[in-house]
Order: C-alpha cells, then sequence, then structure tokens
C-alpha cells in the first residue's frame, strides 16, 4: 500500500479534510497516516486533536509547534521549530504523498518540510487570494512545491497554471467543505439547542472574527466596533466561535470572554464546535458574521446570508448571499440590517455556490488513485502563452483558458 500523509493543524482545516481521510482510510490502495500540529495540541482552542480520535482516526504523529505566543516573533519561531519537528517526524513515517490544505502557517512549515525531504506534495484549495491576510504568500509558496493541485473554482485552477504550474496537474474539483454541507447529516435545531445548552426558539447570529495577518494590531478597535454594531440587534443572540492562532488573536478572545460576561443570556462562546455543531449552527442561523473563509466558501450552499467584514477575505470570489463591509460600525449595522431582511433572505435561499457540487472528495480519489508513486520528481514551469512580437506587432495567442 503507498502511504499517503496528511498534515492538519486548525479545527477548520480538519473539517476541510475529514471526509477525505476517511476516503482514503477505506481504500485498499492506501495507508493513511495524520500529523497533527498547531491548534489542535493547544487546550485554549479545546485540545481538538480529541476529535480527530473521536471521529475514528489513528494520529500517527502529534507535532508540538510551541504555539504558546501570538506575536508576529512568536508566530514566525513557531514556523521554524514546525519545519525542524515535522521533518523529523516525515523521516519516521516516511510517506509515498504528503497532502496539505490551504494557507496558514502550519501547512507552509509542513509542505516545506517534506519538499526538503523529497517527498511529493499533493496541494488543495491552491489559488485563492485574501489580499488582508499573509495566506496569500504560505498558500502560493505551497502551490511552487506542489505537484498535485486540487482546485476549488475554475478561477482559481487558471491562477495555479499562471504561477507555472502545468495544466495536467491542476484539477478543479470544488471545494471539500461543500461535500460536508451536501452529504453529512446534520443535527435537528433542537439537538443543537441541547448540546449548546442556548434556546434556539430566538434566532442567533454565528460569528467568526479572526485577525487581519497583514495588518498592524487591528484586532482590538475591529472587533470592538462589531461588538458595537451587534449591540444594535439585541432580539438576537449570539454564538461565538474562537479565531484562529494567528498573531493578535489572544486579543479577539479576551474580547470574547467579557462581552460573553456582560450578555450572559444572550451571547455563547465556543471554543470549538467541531464539524458537524459548527454545519448545524449555519443552518439554523438568521446570519454568518465576521470575516472567516466558511462564510464565503460553505455559508451561501445553506441558502443563509453572510455578513463578510474587512480585508481579511478581499479578493475571494463570493455568492451574491455575501454582503462586504468595512469596519465601521455603520456599514456594519447597514449589513446585518441587509441580511436579515426579509427581501434577502429569500434572495439567498435562491443563491448558487460557485464552490463545487459535493464531489471533491471523489475527484481527489480518482486523481491519487491513478497517481504514480515513484517519489519527487522535476517540474518545469508552464509559461502562459500571452504575446508575441512579430515583425514589429503584437499577436495574441490563445488566452481563453484565463477568462473567468
Amino acid at each position: 500500500m503507498k502511504k499517503i500523509c496528511v498534515v492538519t493543524g486548525s479545527r477548520a482545516e480538519y473539517g476541510l479534510l475529514s471526509s477525505l481521510m476517511k476516503a482514503i482510510k477505506n481504500n485498499d490502495a492506501f495507508e493513511l497516516q495524520i500529523l497533527v500540529t498547531g491548534m489542535h495540541l493547544l487546550p485554549q482552542f479545546g485540545n481538538t486533536f480529541n476529535e480527530i480520535e473521536k471521529d475514528g482516526f489513528n494520529i500517527s504523529e502529534k507535532v508540538d509547534i510551541e504555539l504558546n505566543d501570538d506575536t508576529s516573533l512568536g508566530i514566525a519561531k513557531s514556523v521554524g521549530i514546525g519545519i525542524i519537528k515535522i521533518s523529523e517526524a516525515l523521516e519516521k513515517l516516511k510517506p509515498d504523498l504528503f497532502i496539505v490544505l490551504g494557507d496558514r502557517f502550519e501547512a507552509f512549515a509542513g509542505a516545506l518540510a517534506a519538499f526538503l525531504l523529497k517527498i511529493p506534495i499533493a496541494h488543495i484549495s491552491g489559488g485563492d487570494v485574501t489580499e488582508g491576510a499573509m495566506d496569500d504568500a504560505f498558500r502560493h509558496s505551497i502551490t511552487k512545491m506542489a505537484y498535485l493541485h486540487f482546485t476549488s473554482t475554475e478561477v482559481y485552477k487558471n491562477r495555479v497554471i499562471q504561477l507555472g504550474e502545468a495544466p495536467e496537474r491542476v484539477f478543479n474539483v470544488g471545494s471539500t467543505g461543500i461535500d460536508n454541507v451536501l452529504n453529512m447529516s446534520l443535527i435537528s435545531i433542537n439537538q443543537l439547542g441541547k448540546s449548546l445548552e442556548i434556546d434556539l426558539s430566538t434566532p442567533y447570529f454565528l460569528i467568526t472574527f479572526h485577525p487581519v495577518t497583514l495588518e498592524n494590531e487591528t484586532s482590538k478597535s475591529q472587533f470592538s466596533k462589531l461588538i458595537e454594531a451587534l449591540d444594535f440587534f439585541s432580539n438576537y443572540q449570539i454564538v461565538f466561535t474562537y479565531p484562529n492562532a494567528d498573531a493578535d488573536g489572544q486579543v479577539i478572545i479576551e474580547m470574547i470572554k467579557d462581552y460573553e460576561i456582560k450578555n450572559p443570556n444572550r451571547v455563547k462562546a465556543f471554543k470549538n464546535l467541531g464539524t458537524l455543531r459548527y454545519l448545524s449552527a449555519i443552518k439554523y442561523s438568521k446570519a454568518v458574521i465576521g470575516n472567516s473563509s466558511s462564510g464565503i466558501i460553505e455559508v451561501p450552499s445553506f441558502g443563509i446570508p453572510t455578513v463578510n467584514i474587512g480585508n481579511r477575505q478581499k479578493g475571494r470570489i463570493k455568492a451574491g448571499s455575501v454582503i462586504d463591509c468595512d469596519t465601521e460600525i455603520e456599514s456594519i449595522k447597514n449589513a446585518i440590517t441587509k441580511a436579515v431582511s426579509l427581501q434577502f433572505q429569500e434572495y439567498s435561499k435562491k443563491v448558487e455556490n460557485i464552490y463545487g457540487n459535493g464531489t471533491a472528495i471523489s475527484q481527489i480519489m480518482e486523481v491519487l488513485s491513478n497517481f504514480n508513486f515513484n517519489g519527487i520528481r522535476t517540474k518545469y514551469f508552464y509559461d502562459i502563452p500571452t504575446t508575441k512580437i512579430e515583425k514589429g506587432k503584437k499577436k495574441w495567442i490563445n488566452t481563453n483558458f484565463l477568462s473567468s
């Protein structure tokens, strides 16, 4: 059997990978290896490696990258530690393929370790753009180290090709998150209310707000304005999920805790909801608010409005049910008001999600089943045909595949 190692460093990433991990585990041609790192091993984020084990997976390696300091220096040190420790783990596991999803710094550390050890890399969700986060640099760097690419839209596929990756190695499969939305049996609103210990007969917002990592220490001011805006919607309950372990993230966590203490009958915060409860919470919410990628990618499949705040997700392709706003109080208020309006609620139910049809996992497995596992190999840089000068005239050559 060919050994396929999947790395996961955060709850959100695991939610997008879990169905693929199950498919690999259940395939007789493959041996699944799981490398767990990052937020999964931190008590302040719920020790979510336990959720992975509860789902029936055996964790091959737990790699602590000492992610206890959320300053920029602390994150930089964690990346360095991650490269060292993940390299040691991979040298022990000796996988035939390394699968990494997305754009976080833990994923970058894992990909660099695998690349230096000459282990072929399959990258999921390349080609996206998030102009407000450092994720862009990590994501595109992983693309250049990876051999196989599984993108979530045709535009993102073309962007990966634009980065010099050969078209025959780039596959637009849609987002694996849509597989969860369309194929997972979600719990009822009564079951969700009991699990969260909330009376869900009152409407609620689901909120996840992350630091905008390319901005300098804006978390406190931006989150303060979000909270002030929420105070104008006192007839709605608030369900918070904690931000990721990014620089300046602890500031947001402390503000969530304080807001929950001041509003005990209206506000409930969770370190981690897990995939099932999180998707179920989306389903029954009136709107999803914040700046999480899930608001862009998964939420439209539920027919639920998204209020996307600020620049973190700037550049992503968005469905019509996503309302962009800036980080000022009035802008947030106006966006939420629009989201809860009967007209926009009905409109959102009819919006088509551009991130796939729930077949990403089967498409990825088909590619992996036909992949030639013979170690890392040379990649040629694919130059996109654009223009050439011919006798002083500009001649355009086949740019149709670049159109979105």
